[in-house]
């Protein structure tokens, strides 16, 4: 059984008071970029694109005729709004091969209680799709939301905010600008996350 370990560090700006939360990254096949979502078929980038600079294409860049993300300045504009970045597995084992959730048999989930010590100013937690929306409940010791809404639960004696939304994969059965309103209503009507 080949077991993969997860490739990346968390990304946790100084100012984090948002964990995002997703399952695990694909194989490094489909990267375009060497950070979360890197698939340029997933489309959370194209989400953040849409608004917070009215533009789905605003991360992606065209070099002989392929498409990438640009990994500094969404890290920039990630860190300006205070979000940190992780997944909720560490180490899995894919069925297929896919990035699919029900691909992914988790094999060590990421210990949050200590990943969220590293995030002193932490309120609220988004898990970004089913498999990590479980994988968040059973640690925060709640009950995972609807997709769009939140909960609240507890982690290491303190009160977390714990919303699940909707997945960014083109599998979610739900349009980029259906999927930009939800996160847009999160994060900026709910959350605040608005740039200086």
């Amino acid at each position: 059984m080949d077991i993969e370990y997860h490739p990346l560090k968390p990304f946790i700006p100084d100012n984090a008071r948002v964990l995002m939360l997703g399952s695990f990254p694909p194989d490094e096949r489909r990267w375009s970029m060497r950070f979360f979502y890197p698939n340029i078929q997933n489309d959370m980038w194209r989400i953040f694109g849409l608004i917070y600079f009215s533009n789905t294409d605003h991360f992606i860049q065209v070099t002989d005729k392929k498409k990438a993300f640009m990994q500094e300045p969404i890290k920039e504009l990630l860190s300006e709004l205070g979000i940190a970045i992780f997944d909720t597995a560490t180490k899995i084992h894919r069925k297929k091969g896919t990035a699919s959730d029900n691909d992914l048999r988790v094999i060590e989930q990421t210990d949050l209680t200590e990943l969220t010590r590293h995030i002193p100013k932490l309120e609220t937690i988004l898990c970004t799709g089913g498999k990590a929306s479980e994988i968040c409940a059973e640690q925060l010791q709640c009950v995972a939301p609807a997709p769009g809404f939140f909960t609240r639960g507890h982690i290491d004696g303190r009160e977390m905010l714990f919303y699940r939304m909707p997945s960014t994969s083109r599998a979610y059965p739900l349009s980029l600008l259906k999927k930009a309103e939800v996160y847009k209503r999160v994060f900026v009507d709910e959350l605040g996350l608005t740039r200086k």
